[in-house]
């Protein structure tokens, strides 16, 4: 059983940041209701190739989609119709948390906002995620993962430094703003229920994707807010650090990620190069950082005197921070990965069984855990119904036929 199974969620979000805070709470145990437009769904169900089906024929499913609802109930109900605002009403009346991410304002015409809701269950606890957040000059646009990485500075530190010719900024190769809010969502509405176990309120949280991209620029952020100094691109080296990146290596790439003095002098005396730890440049992190070309260019030749492996078994052994850059198919075959179960899973009513990503969620006494695989598109509608609000069969058809569910 797990620590969030005494708790209701009622999803009305699409997408991924909104999807993946639900799916975490789902992990944890939580009863997550998705709430889905007849016919469509989540747009994401439309995203793509590549598709899922049997044996290439039948229905298909989207492969984002997978990757971000595993663990939840689907329910179809078409917004826009009073009948399926009534249903929602009764379901928040049910629900411990509700979480949705459309523009500012838009549930309010649907009687769905906050305000309506809580009248209804005054302990709710109720998540909105936008772009941009409730207020402030921006909060009327929508917005984007690609977007909020650009404007969230998150771009203008990533990729190769400006002087290598033909380069630009690039995004992240995953929505990492998407997923941060989420993950910051997800901690915030535990904090939420944990206040309302101690004092019985409900309460409103405003998530928005921008100040969680900014939330992140951490260490980079500060190098402004404290020395003035803008970040700029530095490709896959550190800005603070130094050795930390790729070199390459006879047969392929390695990092190193040597984060102090100890490690350094460690890894010359392997490297059979003692005089650089020597070298009054090179003592110390301040020392190196000053002089990361002359240090760099010197690392850059001794790295490609030994291919990958060669470095990992003398390195890895003596505690000195390196790794391989494994493609995804690597990484997800890994005996570390497979042994920590990051790879699991799970019995998908179209698809029979698939392969999931697990949870990371490790706790001793109530781990997150995958409890069913991402639902068909309506497939618990009947169920919510009957279960949660006691619905008769005659109005649920009433409401198929109607097309409201």
């Amino acid at each position: 059983m797990g620590a969030l199974s005494h708790i209701r969620v009622l999803d009305l979000s699409r997408v991924l940041a909104g999807p993946w805070c639900t799916q975490i709470l789902a992990d944890l145990g939580a009863d997550v209701i998705k709430i889905e437009r007849p016919g469509s769904g989540d747009d994401t169900r439309q995203w793509g190739p590549p598709f899922a089906s049997v044996d290439g024929g039948g229905n298909e499913e989207s492969l984002y989609f997978l990757a971000t609802n595993r663990g939840k109930r689907s329910m179809t109900l078409d917004l826009s119709d009073s009948r399926g605002q009534k249903v929602v009403h009764e379901l928040a009346a049910h629900c411990d948390v509700v979480v949705e991410n459309f523009k500012v304002g838009a549930l309010a015409r649907y009687g769905l906002d906050y305000e309506t809701l809580k009248g209804i269950n005054p302990s709710l606890v109720y998540c909105s995620i936008t772009g941009f957040g409730q207020t402030g000059p921006y909060a009327d646009r929508a917005g984007y993962d690609f977007m909020i990485q650009a404007m969230g500075g998150l771009m203008s530190v990533t990729g190769e430094a400006e002087d290598v010719a033909g380069t630009n900024p690039q995004k992240v190769g995953v929505a990492i703003a998407d997923l941060v809010t989420g993950l910051y969502s997800a901690n915030a509405i535990q904090t939420a229920l944990i206040h309302r176990e101690r004092t019985g309120q409900g309460q409103y949280i405003d998530m928005a994707l921008l100040d969680c991209q900014v939330a992140i620029l951490a260490n980079q952020a500060m190098t402004y807010l404290a020395a003035g100094q803008t970040p700029v691109r530095m490709g896959n080296a550190h800005p603070n650090i130094v050795p930390y990146q790729v070199f390459e290596t006879q047969d392929g790439h390695i990092i190193l990620a040597v984060g102090n003095d100890g490690q350094f002098r460690r890894f010359c005396e392997l490297a059979d190069q003692p005089h650089l730890a020597l070298d009054p440049r090179f003592v110390a992190n301040r020392g190196r950082v000053k002089h990361r070309a002359q240090l760099v260019e010197a690392l850059a030749l001794l790295m490609k005197r030994k291919n990958t492996d060669d470095w990992l078994n003398l390195l890895e052994p003596e505690g000195i921070p390196c790794g391989r850059i494994n493609s995804i198919d690597e990484t997800l075959n890994d005996p570390q990965v497979l042994h920590r179960q990051m790879r699991t899973q799970a019995l998908h009513s179209s698809l029979g069984q698939i392969n999931l990503l697990g949870s990371p969620l490790k706790l001793s006494e109530t781990p997150g855990e995958v409890r069913r695989a991402p639902p068909v598109l309506g497939e618990d509608t009947d169920q919510v119904l009957r279960e949660v609000l006691g619905y008769e069969d005659s109005a649920i058809s009433a409401l198929q036929a109607d097309g409201v569910v």
